[in-house]
Parts: structure tokens; sequence; C-alpha cells
């Protein structure tokens, strides 16, 4: 099986500051996570990250939050989705 992409969305808001959000399901896992998917979902602004998450190879699964990089603990693709979304909406202080 190929990569194959299962999501791409990118919005801007009316302060000009995207949201861009890429989702691969992958043939096998990114070590050293054991999920099949890639993926990177980024808000910011000028340059700056605001909110992100993304899995990378060596790293595993991160959150990003203003200055502070953690380790994230993936449950699922919808739970991911709601997790980034609702940290958006609490830096925001408005819904997405």
């Amino acid at each position: 099986m190929k990569a194959r992409l299962i999501i791409r969305d990118r919005r801007i808001f009316d302060d000009g500051s995207p949201i861009d959000m890429v989702i691969w399901l992958v043939p096998e896992p990114v070590p050293p996570t054991e999920h099949g998917l890639k993926y990177r979902l980024y808000h910011g602004r000028a340059g700056e990250r605001l909110v992100g998450y993304d899995n990378e190879r060596g790293k595993g699964d991160l959150r990003h939050y203003e200055d502070v990089e953690e380790p994230y603990a993936f449950v699922s693709l919808e739970r991911l989705l709601d997790d980034f979304e609702a940290d958006v909406v609490r830096l925001r202080g408005a819904p997405i």
C-alpha cells in the first residue's frame, strides 16, 4: 500500500492567520509511533506557530502550544482533530 492522503484542509481567518491540516494514512507507522498516520496540524501567524500537532520520525507524536513542545498521547484521528480544534479555540477565544 502507498501512503494515501485522507485530509488536506486550509482555512484563513479574517485576521489572516491560517489553519493547515494534512493527514496521510501510511503503510507503516512512523517510528516510534504505533498508529498508521503521518500528520501535520498547524495554526499560526506571520511565520509563528501558535498551535501544532505532528509526528516526527524519532520524536513521535507531539503537541505544540505557543512556546511549549510536549509529547502527545495519540488515541484516534477523531480525538486528534478535536484536541487541535480545542487548542485553537482556546487560543483564539472563538470557535473555528
